[in-house]
C-alpha cells in the first residue's frame, strides 16, 4: 500500500527547526594555561644556582694578593693612630706644663736664630775684610773669651736678673735650686753665680733643706742668684704657672726678681787641665 506524503508535511532533522536549518555553534570553552611540568630530574633551579655562585667561595690568586694588601695597610694604619693617640708624651699634661714647654721652646728658638745670625755676620766680616787672617784672629780670641765665660774662667758682667729665695723654715732642697738652674739656662742665661760659686756645666748641688751645699761647699738662706741674660726673657720663665716661683711659695719660701742692667758675675773657677783628652787640631 502506497502512502502518500502531505506536501504540508514538515520534515524534522532531528526534531529541530525548520528544514535546511543548521544547527546554533556552542561558544568556544575558555583557554586553560598549561601547568608548569614539574623539574625533570637533573635540571638545576635559579636557586639552586644563586647558592652554588655564593658558597663555597672561589678566590683567585689575585683577589687573594689584593686582600692581603689591603689586611697589612690597615693593621699599619690601626698601629700608626694608636701609637699617636695613646703614647704621646704630652697627652696627660697638665695646662701649666704646656705654657712652660711651649715658653722654653719658644726661647730655644729664638737663641738659634740669634745664633745663627751671629756666625752669617762673623763670615760676612771674613769675607769682606782686607786682613782676614787678623779679622780670623780677633774672632778666635773672641770666640776663647765666651768659652772662658762658660768655663767659669772668666768674669763676666751684662743686663740680667737677681734671684734672691728666702727660706726661713728650711724647706728648701737641692732639687728645687736644680731646677731654678736649669729654668735659668733655658731660658738663655750665660752666666750664673749662686752665693759667690760660679755655676758651670758640673755644678752639683747636695743636702737638705738648710744644709745645701754647691760643688760641695756650703752655702745658707737667703740663696741669692746672680743671671746674666735677656731678663725679658728670663723674669717670665720663673714666673710662669707652676714654674720656679709658684714652687717656692708652695714650700713657705719665697722668691724675688728684680732686673738689671748690669749684672757682675766674677767669682771664678779654676781652668781644670784634662787628663786623658788632647785637642785634635794640626
Amino acid at each position: 500500500m502506497n502512502s502518500e506524503q502531505n506536501p504540508n508535511s514538515e520534515q524534522r532533522l532531528g526534531g529541530g527547526g525548520p528544514a535546511g536549518a543548521l544547527p546554533a555553534e556552542a561558544p568556544a570553552p575558555a583557554p586553560v594555561p598549561p601547568a608548569s611540568p614539574p623539574d625533570a630530574p637533573g635540571t638545576v633551579s635559579g636557586r639552586q644556582r644563586l647558592r652554588a655562585g655564593l658558597w663555597p667561595p672561589r678566590v683567585s690568586r689575585a683577589q687573594l694578593i689584593v686582600a692581603l694588601l689591603l689586611f697589612v695597610l690597615g693593621l699599619g694604619l690601626a698601629i700608626q693612630v694608636r701609637s699617636n693617640s695613646d703614647n704621646s708624651a704630652l697627652r696627660g699634661a697638665r695646662q701649666e706644663d704646656l705654657v712652660r714647654i711651649l715658653d722654653e721652646l719658644d726661647n730655644r728658638t729664638q737663641r738659634l736664630e740669634d745664633e745663627k745670625q751671629r756666625l752669617d755676620d762673623q763670615r760676612t766680616e771674613l769675607e769682606n775684610s782686607s786682613d782676614q787672617a787678623e779679622e780670623a784672629r780677633k774672632q778666635t780670641l773672641e770666640k776663647e773669651r765666651q768659652l772662658g765665660i762658660l768655663a767659669g774662667t772668666v768674669a763676666a758682667h751684662g743686663p740680667g736678673i737677681t734671684l734672691t729665695i728666702s727660706d726661713p723654715s728650711g724647706a728648701v732642697e737641692s732639687d728645687m735650686l736644680l731646677d731654678t738652674i736649669q729654668e735659668l739656662r733655658a731660658a738663655g742665661a750665660e752666666a750664673i753665680e749662686i752665693n759667690g760659686v760660679r755655676v758651670v756645666a758640673n755644678t752639683y748641688f747636695s743636702g737638705d733643706g738648710g744644709e745645701l751645699r754647691v760643688d760641695g761647699r756650703r752655702i745658707e738662706a737667703p740663696y741669692e742668684f746672680e743671671v746674666i741674660g735677656k731678663p725679658q726673657d728670663l723674669e717670665p720663665a720663673l714666673n710662669i704657672p707652676g714654674g720656679v716661683v709658684q714652687t717656692l711659695e708652695k714650700e713657705q719660701a719665697t722668691a724675688e726678681v728684680t732686673r738689671a742692667e748690669d749684672i757682675v758675675v766674677d767669682a771664678l773657677r779654676p781652668a781644670e787641665q784634662p787628663d786623658h783628652a788632647r785637642s785634635s787640631s794640626r
